[in-house]
């Protein structure tokens, strides 16, 4: 499988600085680039809404929200720096082809979702700051196709700093509308205790805590990590890893501050002056003036929403090429990618607002964040397996508690996004002329969607399960070899397949050629990727395979024969005798039990390939 990012991938030396801070400075920015997802317009919305409706009794929710933010982030930075993989290429590695296809589709759904609302944030903010029509402005968001081409052409660390540019416009500006606004600071702090005013404000809650976890910033986060270059010893992966979690918790937290900002900002004005309705962005731009008194205040509150728009709407766009490399391994020009994702997001903005007008893009900024909270859970808990496996992640993987509390998490913005998404769908169907079509649509494709959740939920768990039945511990072997002083095979292959039949090919080649013998086991990988990899392939079934093989090894040696291994890949009547005739043997011992292309070999036509394909004698041991 290719490199996450290819052109960019570890093109960011961090080795050979002088000092830490330049280090540490050398690791800084991916997660600036994550951070931009977390402020994008779809977020504020949800945050001028509950801070107009409930003042700033809502603030411990972003707080929290953050905090689960951090958590998710640092596991998927553990994901790429570890395992050099992104979470789409992990997905595709681990699930089956149609399963990936399915999950290919909802994120590219849900990155397209992200992209409606970051087309709306901006039109909005270019519409407000210059009054140019939505429509028009609409398709002026086009332009920024070439920004991100010039943008890439100029290398990661060139789009970190616009990025951080950015973030930095977004956050003097936020910091000026504090100063307009005035709030009540003790007000904040009591903020920042839970509590839940009534049944509105969970509902409000739940789309903050929505509309904060992006799930494109998951597989963006552990694509981006692999742009830094640095020693792949034990020691390097720690710094590594202890740097990234510096750079997403100072990135995360400037992302808190710009929400909280943004919620303070509503409670200061309308909440405190009894508008409590001010749910659009438009609304609270127009009365933001008259408010407070400061004729900057909606012209930096318009160029804060612009900045994101077009922050977000970068970052998005690589999200879309990582998830369509990972998914497909194809690979297309970052400019035909930008103008596909930019198209399927502005031409539904344009027919919805060219039919029902201007009102209806807070509605559509809504239904962004719903369409995202249906992809949510197919991003997070893939990601939670990968890094809690021992295997993949070889001896990096997170703690027992870390794992708790991820599941945790999981459960807590899975279960409020599924009621969000079941509040929606009930509305609907209230309001709607023709709700049949709905039970016909909607209603069978949100129940095919939690099925899929409930699989990918506890297919890992399962094959983990059947994994440990099926690889045969070398431990567990019986060794019921007796010397009997007469051998004539000197240089033995066993075909080795991780099952109980193992057991019995390895005693029979042990009564073959005594302690003196040289031994190789032969372990063929048979998965689609090795076939087509070959031994470039870093999958989860090789790594299971290649420590097993280890183990067979290590075992015995310590019981004094001499050992060596041999790992294959692709189809074991090709392989087999590829191994058997470049090496020096007089005999090859195979068992009857094991992997689907085995049985096939003992059982079907195919042995009598292996046979004639081979030079030296096939010595068949069934059980």
């Amino acid at each position: 499988m290719g490199k996450s990012l290819e052109e960019v991938n570890q093109s960011v030396s961090t080795q050979n600085k002088k000092t830490v801070f330049r280090k540490v400075l050398a690791f800084f920015g991916p997660a600036y680039l994550i951070s931009v997802g977390y402020m994008d317009p779809g977020n504020w919305a949800t945050d001028i809404a509950g801070g107009s409706q409930f003042g700033y009794a809502l603030l411990w929710v972003l707080l929290m929200s953050n905090l689960m933010a951090l958590l998710l982030q640092s596991l998927s930075a553990r994901l790429g720096i570890v395992t050099q993989r992104d979470l789409a290429q992990a997905s595709r590695e681990t699930y089956s082809k149609y399963i990936n296809y399915i999950l290919y589709i909802l994120a590219e759904i849900a990155i397209a979702a992200c992209d409606l609302a970051e087309v709306l944030g901006m039109a909005i903010g270019i519409n407000l700051l210059f009054g140019i029509p939505l429509i028009d402005a609409v398709l002026i968001t086009v332009l920024d196709t070439f920004l991100l081409l010039f943008l890439i052409n100029k290398g990661i660390r060139k789009m970190e700093a616009f990025i951080i540019a950015l973030v930095l416009i977004i956050g003097i500006s936020f910091v000026f509308e504090m100063f307009f606004a005035q709030p009540e600071m003790g007000k904040v702090i009591y903020g920042l205790i839970p509590s839940m005013p009534n049944s509105e404000a969970l509902y409000i809650a739940i789309g903050i805590i929505g509309a904060t976890v992006m799930p494109h910033n998951l597989y963006l986060h552990s694509s981006l990590v692999q742009t830094r270059k640095f020693d792949r010893s034990v020691a390097g992966i720690k710094q590594a890893l202890k740097y990234n979690l510096i750079d997403s918790t100072i990135a995360l937290n400037l992302a808190f501050f710009v929400n909280a900002a943004i919620l303070i900002l509503a409670a200061a004005t309308f909440y405190k002056n009894g508008m409590y309705e001010v749910a659009e962005i438009q609304d609270a731009y127009k009365f933001m003036e008259p408010m407070l008194g400061y004729k900057w205040a909606p012209i930096l509150f318009a160029i804060a929403l612009i900045a994101a728009g077009q922050s977000s709407t970068i970052t998005g766009t690589l999200a879309g090429q990582i998830v369509m490399e990972g998914y497909l391994n194809l690979r297309i020009q970052p400019w035909v990618r930008r103008i596909i994702t930019r198209l399927i997001a502005i031409i539904p903005a344009v027919i919805v607002i060219t039919i029902f007008g201007e009102s209806v893009t807070g509605k559509l900024l809504i239904l962004s964040q719903v369409i995202l909270s249906l992809q949510l859970g197919f991003a997070i808990i893939p990601l939670i397996h990968f890094v809690s496996d021992k295997t993949k992640m070889r001896g990096f993987h997170i703690s027992k508690t870390t794992q708790i509390i991820s599941w945790i998490v999981a459960l807590i913005i899975v279960s409020l996004n599924v009621k969000l998404v079941f509040d929606e769908i009930l509305g609907w169907l209230k309001t709607s002329e023709n709700p049949i079509i709905l039970w016909m649509t909607v209603v069978p494709l949100a129940i095919g969607f939690l099925i899929l959740l409930l699989y990918i939920v506890f297919k890992p768990f399962i094959t983990k399960a059947k994994q440990e039945i099926q690889n045969h511990s070398p431990h567990n072997l019986k060794l019921q070899f007796s010397k009997k002083g007469n051998y004539n095979k000197k240089r033995i292959a066993i075909s080795v397949d991780f099952s109980s039949a193992d057991e019995v090919a390895i005693n029979h080649a042990f009564e073959l050629g005594g302690m003196e013998a040289k031994y190789t086991l032969i372990h063929v990988v048979e998965t689609v990727g090795a076939m087509v990899y070959g031994k470039n392939i870093d999958d989860h079934e090789t790594l299971i395979d290649s420590k097993l093989l280890l183990e067979y090894k290590e075992m015995l040696s310590e019981k004094g024969f001499k050992i060596k291994t041999k790992l294959g890949y692709g189809k074991p009547n090709n392989v087999i005798p590829e191994i058997i005739n470049k090496g020096n043997f007089d005999v090859l011992v195979m068992g009857t039990h094991g992997h689907t292309g085995l049985k096939d070999l003992i059982f079907g036509t195919t042995v009598d390939k292996l046979r004639h394909k081979i030079s030296i004698p096939l010595f068949i041991v069934k059980i």
